[in-house]
């Protein structure tokens, strides 16, 4: 019976864990029936369902324009973000002593402050080099946003990178950049991927920033969700959510699958 204990104690964990997970989660799920309504107004569809919300959502102008705002402005963030929150990574770990792990804590800052404050902050910073509303702007501050996540996914990938060789190819003829390039950014390809997502995710679902930082001329989804939820209920709202819903766990299940095959394939290579 002792040993017996533990198991049947993990086992009402794990589904007690499961249990709250899903009462967190399968809330958003409500979505899907809602962008499903024929009706012009917000409302669970009663034995008639329609596709007329999403096809809004590729035909009106205003909906295409905010998502093409938004498909530019995250892909740009996560481009600046990757390579700065890398190379930041890249500089502390080549670093020794108090000071590399002083300055260690610069890049995580984004994350303690709180979003109203970077938003109001960067939109003074934009208004005096007359960059609002411009994708610079917004490009800028959400890569500010990401950056983070960046840094600690390629500090952790760097965790198993041995410093010597890059000092072998540094002692062979290879320049500094030309050694980061060929050598520590192979090793490090997961955490870049994996920050490169949560870094476009995190830009792409950002809608404070989009409203202190654009107004007309650039106007993204997550801000144009908001006007409408603001404004009048658009069941297209509900629309454009369960899409965004389905791309964010289609991206994540290849992620995650690639993630598992190179395990398995580093594993059976191991064994060999």
């Amino acid at each position: 019976m002792k040993t017996a204990r533990p198991s049947v104690w993990k086992l009402i964990a794990m589904v007690v864990a499961w249990a709250v997970a899903m009462f967190l989660i399968l809330p958003m799920f409500i979505t899907f029936p809602l962008s499903l309504t024929p009706d012009r107004f917000l409302t669970m569809p009663h034995g008639e369902y329609s596709l007329r919300h999403y096809r809004t959502l590729f035909t009106d102008p205003i909906w295409l324009g905010a998502i093409k705002d938004s498909v530019v402005v995250a892909l740009g963030a996560a481009v600046l973000a990757s390579v700065t929150g890398s190379a930041a990574a890249v500089g502390l770990w080549q670093m020794e002593g108090k000071l590399a792990s002083r300055l260690s804590s610069l890049p995580l800052l984004p994350l303690l402050v709180p979003p109203i404050v970077s938003a109001l902050a960067l939109s003074r910073v934009a208004q005096w080099f007359a960059l609002l509303d411009t994708y610079t702007a917004l490009i800028v501050g959400h890569a500010i946003v990401g950056l983070p996540f960046v840094f600690m996914t390629v500090a952790a990938s760097l965790e198993s990178v041995d410093k010597r060789i890059l000092q072998a190819a540094r002692s062979l003829g290879s320049s500094p950049l030309k050694s980061a390039w060929d050598v520590v950014v192979p090793n490090i390809r997961v955490g870049l991927i994996t920050g490169f997502i949560f870094a476009f995710f995190t830009s792409w679902d950002e809608a404070v920033l989009a409203l202190f930082l654009s107004a007309r001329h650039v106007y993204t989804l997550p801000r144009k969700i908001w006007s409408d939820l603001r404004d009048n209920i658009d069941p297209a709202v509900a629309a454009a959510s369960s899409l965004m819903i389905v791309v964010t766990i289609a991206i994540a299940s290849i992620y995650l699958l690639m993630q598992a095959r190179r395990n398995k394939a580093a594993s059976q290579a191991a064994t060999k």
